[in-house]
């Protein structure tokens, strides 16, 4: 029975998530586990320049595996033809830029699924398997989306519970990033254990928060702000979509203490992803673009003047 009355919860606008029409799932891993088991492919074909985390469902369902490489354009180095019968490849819409390459890839290849995680706004195409990782883009502890036209049975299962994954979003409000970083990492860490559940109500509550027209329209002011001080410095020659809207900008720097230089001013930007360095060797181009690509943050917290102490940094 609902319940009346009692204490307070927290207050949350009642709006609608964006991908109201997908399958909620509790996280990305688990969103590709899902497709995996649905399709029952026998064999995947990743990209080198992936997060490993990808790896935990394909080695879970023992599903043989096989990496591929990338151009310059963040496109693959592949013959599409191998893709027969119950093999799948999937691609990475990296950094919310690649829009205009999945739709190419949609109509020439075969089993494919696209991996949106970093590119939340993008639509899904019809009758192509992709999901989302909402974490990418929002404070949420958890959470994920797919979209494919087999019906998997997925109201059948378990709902997960979310309030323990908060600490490190609760603390951050109070205390800032670095005294939460720790319980980031734990959490991030808990996600590798969790069996295929369906969406928490407090993240499905959280998203249902979001104002997603604020933030589409933040992420691209930014984007573009950074992209008409540094696109000549910029190495990597990325083209963005016109309405696509971006995790990040992607600035590929030859200056070894540009990293460090930010983080120590508190720009704390990642790597994507350390595990490649691990799977190619230095005459790759996955390997250079490991090194050296920059993941700038442009997102909803943040405005033109925290735009100019990036370039100020970087110029």
């Amino acid at each position: 029975m609902k319940e009346i009355g009692g204490y307070f919860e927290l207050e949350l606008r009642r709006g609608q998530e964006y991908h109201f029409e997908a399958i909620r799932l509790n996280s990305g891993r688990n969103a590709l586990e899902y497709i995996l088991r649905l399709r029952r492919y026998s064999k995947i074909y990743l990209p080198f320049f992936t997060c490993d985390v990808l790896l935990q469902p394909v080695k879970k369902l023992n599903i043989e595996y096989e990496f591929y490489s990338i151009n310059e354009f963040l496109e693959p180095l592949f013959d599409f033809n191998k893709i027969k019968e119950n093999k799948c490849f999937l691609y990475v819409n990296y950094f919310g830029l690649k829009d205009d390459y999945v739709k190419y890839l949609s109509g020439v290849c075969e089993n494919i699924i696209i991996d949106n995680a970093q590119s939340f706004f993008s639509k899904p195409i019809k009758g192509i398997d992709t999901f989302y990782s909402p974490r990418k883009f929002f404070g949420l502890p958890d959470g994920a989306y797919v979209f494919s036209d087999l019906n998997g049975n997925h109201n059948l299962l378990k709902k997960d519970v979310s309030w323990q994954k908060m600490h490190h979003l609760l603390i951050r409000l109070d205390e800032g990033a670095e005294k939460g970083f720790r319980k980031f990492l734990k959490t991030d860490k808990s996600l590798a254990e969790k069996p295929i559940k369906r969406m928490s109500n407090l993240t499905i509550s959280l998203l249902k928060n979001i104002d997603y027209s604020f933030v589409a329209k933040i992420r691209l002011e930014n984007y573009n702000y950074l992209n008409k001080a540094l696109e000549k410095k910029n190495h990597l020659r990325i083209q963005k979509p016109e309405n696509q809207i971006p995790m990040i900008y992607p600035f590929w720097s030859n200056d070894i203490t540009l990293r460090s230089r930010l983080i120590e001013n508190k720009i704390y930007v990642a790597t994507y992803w350390p595990n490649v360095l691990e799977w190619c060797n230095v005459e790759m181009f996955e390997y250079s673009l490991t090194k050296s690509l920059i993941p700038l943050p442009i997102d909803q917290r943040y405005g033109i003047e925290e735009m100019k102490k990036i370039i100020d940094l970087i110029l």
